[in-house]
């Protein structure tokens, strides 16, 4: 069993706007409704967890029923302090319905460029591992600072350095147990998915990552997300319009 945990708890204050960036409508749908259709189509997607705040649950609720066709979402968890204490609310719940064996699927709704092709890829490179996280080659010099980016320490081969990205998957049980290990502090200081993963020994398989799976977190990203939308509209107006003027033509 595949389980989605879509993360749509956070509040988004980079942007400088008054709601979360989740759930700001680009192209009359919120953010989060791009990548959460998606996996709602995904034919090995077998069920589907939110991790939002409820004063915003109605609100998802209104808009998934447009992308729930086969009804497969089963409930909200509360946000927690950070990320990943959110991630072990979702996890808490999802094993109430889900076995220690069964796959958890970890997405951002701020990531919506999700593709269906990812989501295969997942799941097809988990098999036979503890867990699996996508990842982008570093195209730039990297280097490490001890003095907060005064003065260079070292120069790392970015040939052996890679960006993570969501989603994430790994098998719920052990991936569980090694999140709970870093309760009460410690989990406060994580930042990616795959963190308490790897602290943990887990068999962690990386694939490569999508370019255009981006997460919006300034108003840059937004306002490119919306460019691509737009973009998206528009090449699908394109033929249907000269559609409809061939047919209107005499």
């Amino acid at each position: 069993m595949n389980i989605a945990l879509l993360l749509s708890g956070g509040v988004g204050t980079r942007l400088g706007i008054d709601i979360p960036k989740q759930y700001v409508k680009v192209g009359g749908r919120p953010v989060f409704f791009y990548c959460l259709e998606t996996l709602c189509a995904h034919d090995r997607i077998d069920a589907v967890h939110i991790v939002a705040a409820p004063a915003w649950q109605e609100f998802i609720l209104e808009w998934l029923h447009r992308a729930d066709r086969e009804k497969r979402f089963r409930g909200f968890s509360k946000p927690g302090k950070n990320r990943q204490l959110s991630i072990l609310h979702g996890l808490e719940d999802i094993r109430t319905c889900a076995g220690d064996g069964d796959y958890v699927f970890i997405h951002d709704a701020a990531r919506p460029l999700l593709s269906p092709k990812q989501i295969t890829d997942c799941l097809d490179g988990v098999r036979g591992h503890d867990g699996l996280m996508p990842v982008l080659p570093m195209k730039d010099t990297v280097y490490t600072s001890v003095d907060g980016g005064r003065s260079v320490a070292a120069l790392l081969d970015r040939r052996t350095v890679y960006a993570g990205q969501a989603p994430e998957v790994f098998r719920l049980g052990r991936y569980y147990e090694a999140s709970r290990k870093l309760l009460p502090d410690r989990i406060l200081s994580i930042n990616g998915s795959a963190e308490p993963a790897v602290l943990d020994g887990m068999d962690i398989v990386m694939i490569p990552g999508d370019e255009g799976n981006f997460k919006i977190t300034t108003r840059e990203d937004l306002e490119r997300f919306c460019r691509l939308v737009e973009e998206r509209e528009s090449q699908r107006e394109g033929p249907a319009a000269a559609g409809r003027a061939e047919r209107r033509a005499p």
